[in-house]
């Protein structure tokens, strides 16, 4: 075989890889509004209410140990008591590598999922962040005792905190937030649009109420 034979042969495969390489790029970056769907709510996502007619949902990433989501906490508890399951309520977990905390409440309210006590979980750690939010040290025996407080069966707790399945299931929901284009939390979707406005009662109730009236 010549040099330029040789020559030509290797400027091709590689022109080959990189076409394949380009292929397979964009097929893991489908941005078509039935993946975006998909991704905004999974049919595990963790659901607070259940609207009878599934016109509005409302979506929010959020990470336990954000002061952030912790102010809009009461507005959006506000709103689910105001609208009720007229309207679908899904969280899903968006930690913060920052926040010392953030991956073991995670996993603690995903624990806590897995034996039907998501809500009260989900509620127990924003009623109490202000008591263990921003420690360095690890509170997974403060999250203990709080799924202790809840009835859970604590031996099977323990065993789903330290799981991987668990972990994957995180980590799922943070990756449909990074690929939706979550840089920060709390952020609401609302029908599978980014919500653009102030992340508080005013604001989300404004937005619920035209979609409920569209």
């Amino acid at each position: 075989m010549s040099t330029n034979l040789k020559v030509t042969l290797g400027v091709l495969t590689i022109a080959l890889a990189v076409l394949a390489g380009v292929v397979l790029v964009n097929r893991g970056g489908d941005s078509t509004p039935a993946a975006v769907a998909e991704a905004v709510v999974r049919p595990d996502s963790h659901r607070l209410s259940t609207a009878v007619d599934s016109k509005t949902t409302v979506v929010e990433f959020l990470d336990f140990e954000c002061e952030s989501c912790l102010a809009a906490y009461p507005s959006v508890e506000k709103l689910r008591a105001e609208y009720g399951d007229r309207i679908t309520y899904v969280v899903r977990y968006f930690p913060i590598a920052s926040h010392p905390n953030a991956y073991n409440a995670a996993h603690a309210a995903e624990a806590a999922a897995r034996q039907g006590k998501f809500e009260a979980m989900y509620k127990k750690l924003f009623d109490t962040a202000t008591v263990w939010g921003h420690q360095q040290q690890s509170q997974a025996a403060v999250f203990e005792g709080y799924a202790q407080e809840l009835g859970l069966d604590m031996t099977r707790f323990k065993a789903d905190v330290a799981s991987t399945q668990v972990a994957d299931r995180v980590k799922a929901d943070a990756s449909d937030g990074e690929a939706l284009g979550v840089q920060g939390t709390p952020t609401f979707f609302i029908n599978g649009e980014k919500f653009a406005g102030r992340p508080d009662y005013a604001g989300l109730k404004a937005a619920v109420d035209a979609s409920l009236n569209s």
